[in-house]
């Protein structure tokens, strides 16, 4: 029977920890919650889409409860409906005063949770849901918008999605939802196009001008030209006239 070098024993096992390793960051890492913004500029409005795994082998999830943020709290929600589970927003007072486009805040939309309606609508871990809502307005750019979300099971037990990330660290156990604000569009990029079609509009204006000048000279000598010639027909039927009476 060959024999097995003490050397190839290590790096093999080495790499089957390596590769197990690997499969389980790989495996936590698809199964949080992620939320994902259609469009993220200051000022406007945005649908946040979460995508939510079950992560429980024993029990389902029958509910999600998404905080949201307080500091910069957004003027209005909607959520969008689900089938087989019921959406219900909560608005209510601020921890303290915002000041939001000069104004003072003091409530503010609060959480927003879907629950399940039956046991067939809730989530093994075999199956995820997306959740979205329309919020808005987004604070100014540069600020991270952090949504912790608490996860409920049927046994009763509870995640919270709660964890900040911290730029330059490894990713945080339960790390909460965010996304980072953006710059507004420049105004002038909304105006090139009626900028370009007034230039344009402007540009045919001579053009149309010339085109009745034109128009309005040749109309006048020709009226010209027909009065000279009714003048010269009248001289002419009056020198007849004198001619027929001499």
């Amino acid at each position: 029977m060959p024999l097995t070098h003490p050397r190839t024993l290590k790096i093999a096992a080495a790499g089957a920890a390596t590769a197990a390793l690997m499969s389980l960051g790989l495996g936590a890492a698809s199964a949080h919650i992620e939320v994902t913004p259609e469009a993220t500029a200051e000022g406007g409005s945005t649908q946040l889409t979460f995508r939510v795994p079950s992560e429980s082998k024993t029990a389902k999830t029958t509910k999600i409860k998404v905080d949201l943020p307080v500091s910069t709290p957004f003027s209005s929600v909607r959520a969008k409906p689900v089938a087989g589970w019921t959406a219900q927003i909560v608005k209510g007072k601020l921890p303290k005063p915002v000041t939001v486009n000069g104004a003072t805040v003091t409530e503010a939309p609060l959480s927003v949770t879907w629950t399940a309606t039956d046991p067939q609508h809730q989530l093994s871990d075999q199956q995820y849901q997306t959740f979205s809502i329309f919020a808005g307005r987004l604070p100014k750019s540069g600020t991270t918008v952090m949504l912790p979300i608490v996860q409920t099971y049927s046994d009763g037990s509870v995640r919270n999605w709660d964890d900040p990330a911290v730029e330059g660290q490894d990713e945080p156990q339960d790390p909460a939802p965010s996304f980072v604000t953006t710059a507004a569009a420049a105004e002038g990029a909304h105006a090139e196009p009626a900028a370009a079609a007034a230039a344009a509009e402007q540009a045919t204006q001579p053009a149309a001008a010339v085109t009745a000048d034109n128009t309005t000279q040749g109309l006048t000598w020709a009226a010209l030209a027909a009065g000279i010639l009714g003048l010269a027909t009248g001289a002419a039927a009056l020198f007849q006239a004198r001619r027929t009476r001499s």
